[in-house]
């Protein structure tokens, strides 16, 4: 990335908006009825462009009612002439814009106003159907394709998908109710997912009722996921906010989410065929989180996890109301592996499980998946935590003959709720440490008393996405 001065402590976006009236005037000097609205904005950008749009240049009309996927493909058609010559930016002005999907492009920045309003279209015709993901070998919903997301993008470099949070709405309802009449052709499509690419930035948005996952970068590399507020019903299907998938150096932060599903969700490939595309996800720091998901987890580590997951780094989060804080999720026939997984300051308020690993979870892409293939769960570090209102401590239970080991926790206070399960921990083929941990663990975590308290180490290196600087960009925004 060619980038200026770091502002990796701010949120990405700071918008400075200046609004500017101008009366037009006929040619005989009477008042016209329009009015032309300047805005200035500043944000901030892995990367500033030297062109810019309306989608109101290219027929855009924002009432809500009227089809803008034309509009919006034109637009980005146009602007992506100008990927060699300094990039360009499309700017979405006040409105309701009711499109179907649509296509990014390179060298490319698509800003919200932050009375902008994306509505997907109910229509199942403005969504075309594309292959299922290699690593998958199916669709999630369904057997065969899928849906394409709402905003997609494919062998990208340097794309930015941003505003001062405008909202994406994926009017989620009418896909949750076929899903649970089984009445769906395809898999569900996503709000937003990018694919093959590098340098990509989402940031500073609020999403609203996806058909299923909202964010699902997938086999790309240096992503930045920042200030995001995601939102969904509790009891809607499979609404994941930010699913990481086969992708490298990824930073995610500063995101509030309340989901039907996990509020992270990291992936590799399902059986088979995550084996065989055998694509890790690595290098990812997940900090600043706030979750609220009743029936699911906070930060889950699978269960398609087949490529792998490693280095994984989550800090300063924030459970409320949430099934288990922290969740690995997979069972034979994965394969691939999960380790090196530190995870410190976390915060947890009424919750079913603190920590949760599931090596039974069962869910196959099909009968083809190898019995042989064992997934390895090692080296899973959790310290300085605390918990309350917890019915259950650590529900742990690893693979017969293939236990989770290398599991450290230490630091960590759960208090219980009145209603708490007898047992607050319950351990099989697990092998571990702790220290300074309250409840008492199970006996396969033995304690190691309070001179190991600093045992479960966090990584004190910094990934390479944190190095990433960021541009101080601007744009005069002009619309009705």
């Amino acid at each position: 990335m060619e980038l200026s001065k770091s502002l990796r402590t701010a949120r990405v976006v700071e918008v400075v908006s200046v609004v500017v009236v101008l009366v037009l005037l006929s040619t005989n000097g009477a008042e016209s009825r329009k009015h032309w609205v300047f805005d200035y904005f500043e944000y901030s950008a892995i990367n500033c462009r030297a062109h810019s749009a309306s989608l109101t240049d290219f027929g855009g009309v924002g009432d809500g009612t009227t089809s803008n996927t034309k509009a919006f493909q034109a637009a980005i058609d146009h602007l992506s002439q100008f990927a060699s010559d300094g990039g360009s930016q499309l700017f979405v002005p006040p409105g309701r814009w009711l499109t179907g999907s649509f296509n990014l492009t390179s060298h490319f920045t698509l800003y919200l106003h932050k009375d902008a309003v994306l509505l997907a279209s109910q229509d199942e015709h403005e969504w075309p159907v594309i292959d299922p993901l290699p690593s998958y070998g199916r669709g999630r919903d369904t057997q065969g394709g899928r849906y394409i997301s709402l905003i997609f993008g494919t062998n990208l470099t340097d794309v930015v998908i941003t505003g001062e949070n405008g909202t994406i709405d994926g009017q989620g309802a009418l896909w949750w109710a076929k899903f649970h009449k089984g009445e769906l052709k395809y898999t569900r499509p996503y709000l937003i997912e990018i694919m093959h690419s590098d340098n990509v930035q989402i940031s500073s948005l609020t999403l609203v009722n996806s058909p299923s996952w909202n964010v699902h970068p997938v086999y790309s590399s240096n992503v930045i996921i920042q200030g995001l507020t995601i939102t969904a019903p509790v009891t809607s299907p499979n609404t994941d906010g930010i699913n990481p998938d086969s992708c490298t150096n990824t930073r995610i932060e500063d995101c509030y989410i309340v989901s039907g599903d996990d509020c992270i969700a990291v992936k590799s490939g399902w059986d088979e065929y995550g084996i065989a595309y055998g694509m890790p996800t690595k290098q990812l720091v997940i900090r600043r989180l706030t979750c609220i998901s009743p029936f699911s987890a906070t930060i889950a580590l699978g269960s398609e996890m087949s490529g792998g997951i490693e280095d994984v780094r989550a800090e300063d989060i924030l459970a409320i109301d949430t099934e288990s804080g922290v969740r690995i999720k997979t069972a034979v026939g994965r394969g691939g592996y999960v380790k090196d997984i530190y995870v410190r300051s976390m915060i947890m308020k009424t919750m079913k499980w603190a920590f949760w690993m599931t090596g039974n979870y069962g869910s196959h892409a099909d009968n083809n998946y190898d019995p042989n293939a064992l997934p390895a769960i090692q080296g899973i570090n959790y310290r300085d935590m605390v918990a309350e209102n917890v019915t259950m401590a650590g529900r742990l239970e690893g693979i017969s003959g293939d236990p989770f080991t290398g599991i450290c926790i230490s630091n960590v206070t759960i208090g219980l709720a009145k209603k708490a399960k007898k047992v607050p921990w319950t351990c099989t083929d697990i092998a571990g440490i702790t220290s300074g941990v309250v409840p008492q663990p199970c006996d396969l975590l033995p304690d190691q008393g309070p001179e190991k308290i600093v045992a479960c180490n966090f990584p004190t290196d910094s990934l390479p996405i944190d190095t990433v600087e960021v541009q101080t960009c601007s744009y005069w925004g002009k619309y009705l």
